[in-house]
């Protein structure tokens, strides 16, 4: 059996108790360095591998200090606090004989648990995913190229001609290769939003992810529930000042289920 390209770009391999191995995956590079929500998928990938893990993802933030360079890393993910249902993670990637890491991230484990549930955030009345048309639009970078996309609003301008607009997105989003949702998919799929100055401006300026939260709704068993690989992905920026800029978002299911919802500050520049 094939393994999936994103199973292949996130897997690692045990050196010690909490200490991998991993690299990185030319079908996901970026402007510089991978994909940042690959990156964050395999943080959640480290720490599910390990033999002390408790429950599931609930929260998890990433700082991105660096670029990752092409190449191998070593991830460290180490429970710093173990309660009853719920534990606390720190999870850090090193590259080469540089001490100093170019990711530290935190992570929120818990036990799911059957309680009273409410969702006060209902998914956008839109087209279904395939009645919208593909974007005819060559991906100016690897990862891109590795998502099917169905873009209601927020596709990258097609003329750079620096009129500002608004920074919204809405659109459907799945993988390009068939593969069932799970939670890392999810966690990468959090980080498809291009930058939103990009849309504010129409100016082609550099621009990148430095901090990014996670927050999951759902539980492992309920994205296995889920019939749809699509999902539907909305997300907006609220202020752009001193070279920072914040981003929210939601992701939902086909069936309107909110499965995540997350948080960034991308930087900017002239």
């Amino acid at each position: 059996m094939t393994t999936h390209p994103f199973d292949q770009a996130i897997a690692l391999t045990p050196c010690a108790e909490g200490v991998f191995q991993g690299a990185t995956s030319a079908a996901y590079a970026n402007m510089v360095g991978p994909f940042g929500g690959l990156t964050a998928a395999t943080v959640v990938n480290a720490v599910s591998q390990h033999p002390a893990r408790l429950g599931e993802p609930v929260a998890l933030t990433v700082n991105f200090c660096a670029a990752l360079a092409d190449g191998a890393f070593t991830v460290r993910a180490t429970p710093v606090r173990t309660n009853r249902s719920t534990q606390h993670w720190s999870v850090d990637i090193t590259q080469g004989d540089d001490p100093q890491p170019v990711l530290t991230a935190t992570l929120v484990t818990a036990v799911p648990r059957n309680t009273w549930a409410r969702n006060d955030s209902p998914a956008p009345a839109v087209a279904p995913a395939d009645a919208l048309p593909a974007p005819r639009m060559k991906p100016p970078v690897p990862w891109i190229g590795q998502y099917d996309w169905r873009f209601v609003q927020g596709m990258l301008p097609t003329v750079w001609e620096g009129q500002e607009a608004e920074a919204n997105s809405l659109l459907w989003v799945r993988d390009a290769q068939p593969r069932a949702l799970d939670l890392l998919s999810l966690t990468a799929m959090a980080d498809v939003f291009f930058p939103r100055v990009w849309l504010a401006r129409a100016t082609r300026v550099p621009a990148g992810t430095v901090s990014m939260t996670v927050y999951y709704h759902a539980s492992a068993e309920d994205l296995a529930a889920e019939s749809s690989a699509w999902l539907l992905a909305q997300a907006r920026a609220q202020a752009f000042a001193h070279g920072f800029a914040d981003q929210s978002g939601q992701l939902w299911s086909a069936s309107g289920r909110l499965l995540a919802s997350t948080h960034q500050t991308q930087y900017y520049k002239e």
